[in-house]
Order: structure tokens, then sequence, then C-alpha cells
């Protein structure tokens, strides 16, 4: 690889060769990408030498930092010894042996088999096929729908890019694919109106049992969720929503699927969002944080109630990928869990950073004219960019001063993501206290240029 070329040959180049993921190339190649060259921690370096925060790990998954030697070296090991085979066949190998084992170790009880995909989409891919097995198996062939909620994030792959409630993402393709249904996302401070934030959780908790019975009883297979809505916009529910949800999915006897891409491996400061909101899911869709986004993986955790009958009623389960379970991936996210547990950084996210960050980022913005509320826990977090924060009014172009927002943070070397009029902040887990108050000084300083920009102060 040439790593001489000036950036407008790296732009040049990317323009003319590479499809970029969400983007409108023709825009993005007239201005040109940002050509991003190394990694260090909570920084980044791009190619004209700028150092950058990054205030996303990545796309939420690089929790223990960029830089990390242990984890190279891990996978040149892992690399020299047996590069690559696959898990059919009759086959396994080592590291995907010691990976199911270390996670039946940080996983919930209950949780003791798992199936590896490449990413989160994959996973919730997985999702569809194997709840939809589950129900074959044990003879009710007609529960084949999953309930989901609007402006849930899943992926997009064609199964999950369904399950998710984006309507934007439908548009394309003609999506969702049939038996997907999907109610109202449990957002108080946009959605809520008058209610209480506590009404509004039963509210629209409620919603699911009002799909169920829609649809009939029998034909639901299970409803999926983020513990808290990530690409969405870090969107936290009121704390009467997921006990409703819960009670409604055990009284109706359909699977409780937690999406744990984003909220899995210690961002709230528990290994899993599900157990910060106390939810007790049948699956579970692992990824991005498993390997901090080193080198790519997924996977669905299984609980005993879906695997007992898939792993002894149900023979063959015609599902599977070329690297499914991969051994490189596998000894990298063997190694990276491995410094998850050994640095403490869970319980570090828990106890220090996560509660400090949390009230840092509060007090920096409660002020803010622009700012109506500041919603997370651990090391994730949402701010409501708010026409009016006294009435809850948002703006009427949905989506412009997120942009602003986030432009600002472009020409001051922090990335902090927009969604809609939400700015999202998700940093590595190794973040120290000095670095967030580094990060919280230049978010509110991107927010006070953006609310100076709109007339606000």
């Amino acid at each position: 690889m040439n790593t001489q070329r000036t950036t407008q040959e790296w732009q040049a180049l990317d323009a003319a060769h590479h499809i970029h993921p969400f983007s409108d190339m023709g825009a993005l190649n007239r201005a040109g990408s940002r050509v991003i060259v190394r990694g260090e921690g909570v920084y980044l370096w791009d190619s004209e030498g700028h150092q950058i925060m990054d205030g996303m790990a990545g796309l939420w998954c690089v929790n223990v930092g960029y830089g990390r030697k242990e984890l190279a070296d891990a996978a040149a090991r892992q690399m020299q010894e047996l590069a690559y085979y696959n898990t059919f066949f009759k086959t396994t190998h080592p590291a995907v042996i010691e990976l199911s084992r270390l996670l039946a170790e940080v996983t919930p009880p209950g949780f003791e088999h798992f199936f590896f995909t490449n990413s989160g989409s994959e996973g919730n891919d997985t999702i569809i096929r194997m709840v939809r097995r589950y129900w074959d198996i044990i003879g009710q062939p007609e529960r084949k729908v999953i309930i989901s909620r609007h402006n849930a994030y899943h992926g997009s792959t064609v199964g999950a890019a369904s399950l998710g409630g984006m309507d934007y993402m439908h548009s394309q393709g003609g999506l969702p694919i049939p038996d997907i249904e999907h109610i109202d996302q449990p957002y108080w401070y946009a959605e809520g109106g008058d209610l209480s934030p506590e009404a509004f959780g039963l509210k629209v908790a409620r919603q699911l049992e009002e799909k169920i019975l829609a649809v009939g009883p029998e034909r639901v297979a299970a409803f999926i969720g983020e513990p808290f809505q990530g690409a969405g916009g870090v969107i936290f529910p009121p704390d009467s929503y997921w006990p409703e949800i819960q009670r409604i999915c055990r009284q109706y006897g359909i699977l409780l699927v937690a999406d744990e891409v984003i909220g899995g491996f210690g961002r709230t400061g528990h290994w899993f969002a599900s157990q910060h909101f106390g939810i007790e899911p049948d699956l579970m869709t692992i990824a991005k944080g498993m390997t901090s986004g080193y080198i790519p993986m997924g996977g669905v955790a299984i609980s005993r109630r879906v695997a007992d009958p898939l792993i002894n009623e149900g023979g063959d389960f015609n599902h599977g990928l070329t690297y499914s379970g991969h051994p490189v991936a596998a000894a990298v996210a063997i190694r990276n869990i491995g410094i998850l547990r050994e640095e403490g950084i869970v319980e570090r996210v828990m106890n220090d950073t996560g509660p400090y960050f949390q009230r840092c980022l509060k007090e920096a913005l409660a002020d803010n004219p622009l700012i109506g509320e500041v919603a997370g826990t651990g090391l994730v977090a949402g701010m409501q960019l708010t026409r009016n924060k006294a009435t809850r009014e948002l703006f009427p172009n949905r989506g412009e001063v997120g942009l602003l927002c986030r432009d600002f943070c472009f020409a001051n070397n922090l990335i902090m993501r927009a969604t809609g009029e939400r700015m999202l902040l998700s940093p590595p887990l190794v973040i120290s206290r000095s670095e967030i108050d580094e990060l919280v000084s230049r978010a509110q300083h991107c927010i006070t240029l953006t609310a100076r920009k709109l007339g606000m102060v």
C-alpha cells in the first residue's frame, strides 16, 4: 500500500473507486473525504496532521481505544497458527471454543450458547432465522411475526433493516419484508406530549400488547428492541417502559430479543445494557465492542429456553456464514475481553468515569438554551437540540440544526455524531477524567457556536 500519497491524491482515488455507506456520493466527492491515517487511545490523526478527539469510539465500537498492540499481536499469532478454517462439516477450532466459553462467563446467567457472524446486521438476520426456527421446532410454525419499533436501528442488511424502523431505509429496496411489524418508540422528549415520562412509558409499552392482539397472539414470535436506542438518537426510555414490555412478552409467551450491538461490553457500566434496565432477554445480538472494532465479528447469545430445543430437537439449523466463528476474529475477541476484565474497564465506567462524564456533561450544558435534555448513563449520551427548552419545542426542519452542529465539530477536531436534532457521544471506554474534561469542553464549545449561529446566545 502506498502511504506516501497526498491528501488530494487519496481523495481523488476515493472518489474514483470507493462507495461509502449512508452517503451522498456526489456531494462527498465534491467536498472530499477526510482521510484518517492513525489512532491512539481516544485520538485519531488525519492525513493533514490534525489530532481529532473521537467522541464516538469509531462507530460505537472501539471500547479499549486505538493502538492496542495486544490485539494486533493476538491476530498475528492466530494468523500464523491457523489463519482460517470454517465451523461447518462437524469441525471446530480452539479459538471459537475458548471465545464461547469466555462469553458464557461475561453474559448474564442463562446464556451458554453462541452463534457467530461478521456483524450486528448479520446477527439480527440470524435472529429472524433462529426465532422462527425455534417456533417451528416446538410445534407452532405459524409464529413468524416479529415486532420492533419505529426509529429503531438493527442494521442495514435486508432482514436487519426490516427489523429496524427507519423510514428512509425502508423507502429504498421495498422494505420491510413480510411479517415484521412496528410500534412507537419510547421517545418521551419529542413524543410524550403532556404525559409524564412514567405514563408515556407505559402507554407506548402497551402498544406491544395492542399489536399482538391485532396480529393474533398465535402468530407473534418475538419482540426486539435496543435497551437504549443508539443510532436513533441515544434515546433512553422512561423507567416504566422495559418492565411493562417484559411483562407483556411473558404474558403472551413471545421471545424477548435485546439488540446489544451498541450497549454490550461495558458501554453503560454493565457488561450488557440489558442489565442496566433489568431486562431478562431470551436472545441478545452482540458485535462491535466484542472485538473493540479491531476486526469484524458479531453473533447471537442464546438462552437455554431457545438453545435447548434448537440443539436437542431441531436437527440441522440451515443457516451459516463462511466466516462464522473466524479464528482470527475469535482470538482478537478473547484478548479484547481479557483487557476489559484485567484492567477493570467495565467497573471503572460504572463507578468512576461514567458518573463523572454524565455529571460534567449535564453541568456544562445546563444553561445552554439549545440543549433541552442530556440523556444517558455510563459512557453514552444523547443531547437534544431544542428550539424552546421550556416547552420542549423542536426545530421544524428536523436534522438541519444537527448537521450545523456537526459541521462545527468537524471544524474543531471533534467527532460528535448528529442524529436528527440530537447530538451523540459514546467515547472509548478507556477515556480518562482529564480526557473527559477535554471532550466535554469541545462539545460545549461546538454547541455554543451552533446556538450563536442560530441567534440563541
